[in-house]
């Protein structure tokens, strides 16, 4: 089985935070961590330091690679950064990257 994770830690969330399932909104100095396996991406966020971990709504979602996956986390940690109840950004069907998400040159 293949897989991969990213964790971001000292994330600060901009006013209205990230939009969990379990407790919904968080926001202020958050980590955020990406899991990655067999073409699905979970994206969980926890107050930095503490215990518990939350599900960003929108997660888990269909992501085609580890590079997409990658770029998935990136997007994630900046919407959160954004705030306003933000959620897990969609990735395009054959994409390697995030919906809106500009390529890298």
């Amino acid at each position: 089985m293949t897989w991969a994770s990213w964790t971001t830690r000292g994330v600060y969330s901009g006013h209205g935070g990230v939009l969990t399932e379990e407790v919904g909104p968080l926001s202020g100095d958050l980590t955020i961590h990406t899991t990655w396996a067999e073409g699905t991406a979970q994206i969980t966020v926890q107050y930095t330091d503490a215990a518990d971990w939350f599900t960003m709504a929108g997660s888990p979602v269909p992501c085609p690679s580890e590079e997409a996956s990658r770029a998935l986390h990136a997007a994630a940690v900046e919407a959160v950064r954004q705030g306003s109840g933000a959620t897990v950004p969609l990735v395009q069907p054959g994409s390697e990257q995030p919906a809106g998400e500009a390529a890298a040159e």
